[in-house]
This record gives C-alpha cells, structure tokens and sequence, in this order.
C-alpha cells in the first residue's frame, strides 16, 4: 500500500522501519524540523530522519501544518508535497504537530495513529510516563482511526502489556515500540488486502477518559513529603528523561534508581521528610512523607550514573 508516515523520535522510526521492511510503500515521511540537542546543542535530525535519509525516501520537515498560521508556508509546501505523494493511507507515531482537517482527509483511507496506552486512558502526550507515575498495572498500544480530537478516534486494534516494577518508560518504550510497529503492519496489510474488511471500528468508551499531559522539566525535582511509592514511581517514569533531582551535601543530584524501604525504624520514622535516615557506605535511605526510600543510582552534575557506594565516597554523607 502507498502510504504517507508522520512521526519524530525511535519510538516512529521502529514503525516506519516496520511497514517499509513489511512491501509497503513510503511515499512520503514528515518528521520535526532539527532540533538543538547534545552538549554543544548542536542541531540534531530526529531519529525518523535518519532512517528515512538512510533508506532514500522522500522528507519533509514543516514546522507547522496550518496554513492560516505562522508557518503557512511550511504548510503550503508540505501539502503540495503530500498531495503529488498521493498516499492511499497516512500513518503517524509521537508526531508532535496537530494534523489540521486537511491532512486527516487528504489520504483516501484517512490516518492511523499509533498511541502508547489504551485509550481513553491517557490520551496526550505523554502515555507511557503517565502510566508508570500512576502505579498502572498494565498500558499498551491502540492503533485508532484518527479524527479531529486529541486521541478520541475509534479504536481498530489493541494489545495490552503488563508494567512490571522494574519498569522505567525506556524499558516501557521499548516494548511498546516493538508492539506498535507489530500492530500497525497488520492494521494496514488489513486495509490493503481486505479494505478494512477485518478491522471493526469500536468507539472509545466515555468512561475512564484520563489525559497524560506533557512532561515538564519543573517536574523533575522529588518533594520528599510525598510517600516513598509515589517517588519511587516518578523515578522510574522520568528515566531517561528528564530525570529526578534532589540536594544531597548542597549538590543538585539526579536519581536514577532507588527502592521503597518496608522496614523503618521508630527513630527513623521520625525523621523529616528529605532527612537522611541512613548512610553507611553502602546505602542511603531518605526519609519521606510516608515511609523511605533507599536511593540506588545517582548522577552528580557533570558525571555518570554511579551506585550509591561510589556516590557516598565522593560525596560523605551522614544521618540526620
């Protein structure tokens, strides 16, 4: 099938190389202009890109798609481009632009997105990160016809995976990435060889509607009066990005890793939330608003993920 991509980071570029390696054609790829990114914040082509340089195909890189907006040109130039590509069906993954009702209509069999939860639970942009903050037992992909509300399309196929407590959203991302590209490969070998014949349109449920909202950098610091489970979930959803930071020694500190505490001591419970209960050469526990965390894997500004015996020999901390 002729088909028109649309998506930006790993998360598209499994699914992209997924249906091209499946025979169908790529007509034409839309991805994010380059961004700053790195130390040196050097412009960086998204991981879409890449792939698409890599294998020939046909980019565009608007920075907008209204064409009553800032960026009409851009626009003009990416309709123009998708209406001579003349793709039978549009796909798009972790996109990050609106599609404006021009492009939804564009294709002949419309869009399919590939979404990261099962909707309507965590619709946005920020699905899998949500998820785990949330204490979710299980996420998955939905592949949903695309209509003019954010993710509020019918769903056409679903698959659920269990979140483990190991999980970080990398780990998540991944399984989910390898899900979607399976699931939207078989989406459209339906719509190529059985003209949806297979696939049965289901409306999204009005109940149970939640919205992931975008991960903000203001996020990233711990408030340590709330219970060590809820920390200890955000810690996971925000690796690798954009990480969770505390003062540990008057030193910003990012953590990568760290574990509830079951078992605290009565002096120890009686601690402040942010004190540290414990710091003995091969552990550190911070005492929380309910309960205490033992903080695994750390960063200090400039360096590498280490384990707490490193950090504590390069930085000396004491209870209390």
């Amino acid at each position: 099938m002729k088909l028109a991509f649309a998506g930006t980071p790993e998360f598209a570029r499994v699914a992209l190389q997924a249906l091209q390696q499946a025979g169908h054609e790529i007509a034409l790829v839309l991805t994010q202009p380059d961004r700053p990114g790195g130390r040196g914040l050097q412009l960086q082509p998204s991981a879409v890109k890449q792939w698409a340089l890599s294998q020939g195909l046909p980019l565009s890189q608007p920075r907008s798609l209204r064409l009553d907006g800032k960026y009409g040109a851009d626009a003009a130039a990416a309709q123009a481009q998708l209406q001579a590509a003349a793709p039978q069906l549009m796909v798009v993954a972790a996109y990050g632009l609106i599609l404006p009702p021009w492009v939804l209509t564009l294709p002949a069999l419309g869009c399919l997105n590939i979404h990261g939860s099962l909707l309507p639970r965590w619709r946005g942009a920020a699905p899998i990160q949500r998820a785990i903050e949330a204490g979710d037992a299980r996420t998955g992909i939905t592949i949903m016809q695309m209509d003019a509300g954010l993710d509020t399309g019918d769903t056409l196929l679903e698959e659920a995976v269990t979140i483990t407590p190991e999980d970080t959203s990398a780990t998540l991302h991944d399984r989910l990435a390898a899900l979607g590209a399976r699931l939207i490969v078989q989406a459209v070998d339906d719509f190529a060889h059985a003209g949806q014949g297979r696939l049965q349109p289901r409306p999204q449920p009005a109940a149970g509607i939640s919205y992931a909202h975008k991960i903000d950098k203001a996020e990233a610091a711990l408030d340590w009066s709330q219970p060590a489970v809820v920390l200890e979930r955000r810690i996971r959803a925000f690796d690798p990005f954009p990480g969770c930071t505390t003062v540990l020694g008057g030193q910003l500190v990012k953590v990568w890793r760290a574990e509830v505490v079951v078992a605290v001591s009565r002096a120890e419970a009686a601690g402040p939330p942010g004190c540290v209960l414990q710091a003995d050469g091969h552990r550190l526990v911070l005492a929380c608003g309910e309960g205490a965390l033992a903080l695994m894997q750390l960063q200090r500004a400039g360096g590498r993920r280490i384990g707490v015996r490193e950090l504590l020999q390069q930085l000396p901390l004491r209870a209390g």
